[in-house]
């Protein structure tokens, strides 16, 4: 009799038992032997990431992990992406990171001023995904011309990387701008193309609305831009590439995008403006300027009348002189 009652007191304590070593499990830290950093694809079973979390030390048991899941969790919550595990944490703590999709972030900087071509080329560089995948992502993005329409900024992303999805949130950080600035689509394509050429002419916040006004105004006047960077953008357009050098031949080859033989403003961006650009061109600075030289110092000399650029090129011509001679 006293041996049937410790085999039912052994009975009834050993699912006790196992079910105090099954929470102790699930409650007691772990932590792998160096950092892990663990892709989950989508769409992986949580069988799978049981493994994959054991074989790499983050986790004790992928048994415990997956008896765990199905008391608590369900098996389908778990989200993909790369993990990066490397201190000690129980698996309550683990699969509240997979639910939540704790993924590792990184960043990627796109400078102001950068042709679709340089942009996309930065992209593949920085990420690692092929320059095909980004060409095709914003070619299924945007029909038509694609020149100036991404927002350079400095922008986040996962792993796995979709193209589409980031090129998709510069595109509509550009156009939510737009929109805030104006609603016809028309005058936010003017403003693209005329914010490209702001973009490419000066680097200094404080100048942006100058040289804004400087294009309103030879525009309102009938004037053609004569601005180099048009020169370049159409050199590249018509030939593929840049030399770095422009010469006085080429202000005179005409192209769709040269600003001295022919009026207005081009036919498309000449890069990707960045937001001050943008908002410059929208709002130009109340002056008459028309002319504009580099001042030597890393900005510009505006000048209202031609006597006055005159001036302004002169002295402009004179410090790069002694510069050359100090060589």
């Amino acid at each position: 009799m006293r041996k049937l009652i410790w085999l039912l007191l052994a009975l009834l304590l050993l699912p006790l038992a196992a079910g105090g070593w099954f929470y102790a499990q699930v409650g007691k830290p772990y932590a792998p032997a160096s950092a892990v950093e663990l892709m989950i694809p989508p769409g992986t079973a949580s069988s799978h990431i049981a493994r994959m979390l054991e074989e790499k030390g983050v986790v004790s048991s992928a048994l415990v992990f997956r008896l765990w899941l199905r008391l608590n969790h369900g098996e389908n919550g778990l989200k993909s992406g790369l993990y990066r595990f490397e201190h000690a944490d129980s698996m309550r703590t683990i699969v509240q990171r997979l639910e939540k999709g704790d993924v590792m972030h990184f960043s990627v900087t796109v400078p102001e001023g950068l042709r679709n071509d340089e942009i996309i080329q930065l992209l593949a560089t920085q990420t690692g995904v092929p320059v095909e995948k980004w060409q095709q992502s914003l070619k299924s993005l945007i029909s038509g011309e694609t020149e100036g329409r991404l927002l350079p900024e400095t922008w986040e992303y996962t792993k796995p990387l979709d193209p589409q999805r980031l090129l998709k949130t510069m595109v509509q950080a550009q156009q939510q701008l737009l929109d805030s600035l104006t609603s016809d689509a028309e005058q936010q394509q003017r403003l693209r193309i005329m914010a490209s050429v702001i973009e490419k002419e000066t680097a200094l916040d404080r100048e942006r609305p100058l040289v804004s006004a400087a294009i309103h105004n030879r525009l309102k006047k009938g004037m053609p831009l004569q601005m180099d960077p048009t020169v370049i953008y159409g050199i590249y357009r018509t030939k593929g590439s840049f030399s770095g050098n422009i010469h006085k031949q080429d202000l005179s080859t005409d192209t769709l995008w040269n600003t001295y033989t022919r009026k207005g403003l081009p036919p498309t961006p000449i890069c990707n403006p960045g937001a001050a650009s943008l908002r410059a061109a929208a709002a130009p600075a109340d002056v008459s300027y028309l002319y504009f030289v580099a001042d030597g110092s890393g900005g510009h000399a505006f000048a209202s009348t031609l006597a006055e650029h005159d001036k302004n090129v002169r002295q402009w011509v004179r410090i790069e002189r002694q510069r050359n001679q100090g060589k």
